[in-house]
């Protein structure tokens, strides 16, 4: 093995300019092949392309050899490698993973990208793009967020263009302090001859499935279909026990973790005093802190399987994508 990898150092300092002068490729190194998505023992000069594309659409000259010298190639697809900016600067085109908000929030995180009536659009939560059902359809939305600087109107690149309300249960009513206030005010209304009373009453929280909204770029050119730290998505898939997972958000950055829990009831605490009832929720461990809301929830191949939107300081509680997508009427 020593030699091998001698010999293929050796091979990749001798080939380096000649491969990256071809079109696509973007980075060269030493490695071991993949295939059909498991690492081999087998050591090889790996080419990283902006996009993987079959032998016909490429020039004979830009064609990557299945081998050099005896030392096979592979091939990955990275997209472009750019220097990376910080998940709270500005960012344009701005890629899933960094920070973004409603004018009138602290900031949250840029999900990823998807489609509504053949539009792209922007996925992150309500709470983030419509200020816990405050917002107005067409209200600006920041890139980067409030919080981080983000400033009307240098800053405004997209509108609110949907979102799903939250039902919020505002504070138990059943507490010694409705039901004093109830006796008070009724002891007023005795003495004032009338017969009218209040009764402090329970009121039973109403189920949510999702906290998600959409936005739309004022330019599709200001987003990317990239998100940081992951690359691109390959479509979705439904989340199980034991699925390993991954997010890339504006405050703890790229995480991993697994589904620790699947049919999650939780109550989810919006400022005090107001709660939200969630079902058919994903729970996973420490994955994700405050700013981190709207993040995209992958598997370990880059399929979309949740959004997140919740959690504590062990856990993560994650909307599944498909609940999303049927909500918000959208795809990928």
């Amino acid at each position: 093995m020593p030699d091998q990898l001698t010999s293929a150092r050796d091979l990749l300092s001798q080939q380096r300019d000649d491969l990256l002068a071809r079109s696509n490729v973007v980075a060269v190194g030493v490695g071991y092949k993949v295939t059909a998505g498991i690492q081999t023992p087998t050591l090889s000069v790996v080419c990283s392309v902006t996009r993987k594309l079959p032998d016909a659409a490429l020039s004979e000259r830009d064609r990557v050899p299945r081998a050099l010298d005896g030392v096979p190639t592979d091939v990955i697809e990275t997209g472009p490698i750019r220097a990376l900016q910080a998940r709270t600067a500005r960012h344009r085109p701005a890629p899933g993973g960094v920070s973004i908000g409603h004018r009138d929030i602290t900031a949250g995180t840029l999900g990823c990208l998807v489609k509504k009536g053949g539009q792209v659009m922007i996925l992150s939560n309500n709470h983030v793009l419509a200020n816990s059902n405050a917002a107005q359809i067409g209200d600006p939305i920041l890139q980067p967020g409030p919080y981080d600087g983000g400033r009307l109107p240098d800053d405004h690149f997209a509108d609110l263009e949907a979102f799903i309300p939250i039902v919020v249960t505002e504070g138990p009513s059943t507490c010694g302090a409705a039901t004093g206030a109830a006796s008070l005010l009724n002891a007023l209304a005795g003495l004032l001859g009338s017969d009218a009373r209040l009764r402090a009453v329970t009121t039973r929280a109403v189920d949510n499935l999702v906290d998600c909204a959409i936005a739309r770029p004022l330019d599709p050119a200001s987003v990317s279909g990239d998100i940081v730290e992951v690359g691109t998505l390959q479509g979705t898939r439904r989340a199980e026990l034991g699925m390993a997972l991954k997010k890339s958000g504006r405050t703890t950055g790229l995480t991993t973790g697994t589904v620790q829990q699947i049919d999650v009831t939780a109550d989810v605490q919006y400022g005090e005093g107001r709660t939200a009832r969630f079902v058919d929720q994903i729970m996973a461990g420490a994955m994700s802190q405050g700013g981190d809301s709207g993040s995209a929830v992958l598997d370990d191949q880059n399929h979309l399987v949740g959004l997140l939107f919740a959690g504590s300081s062990n856990t993560t509680i994650i909307n599944r994508i498909e609940h999303v997508f049927a909500a918000l009427g959208i795809g990928l």
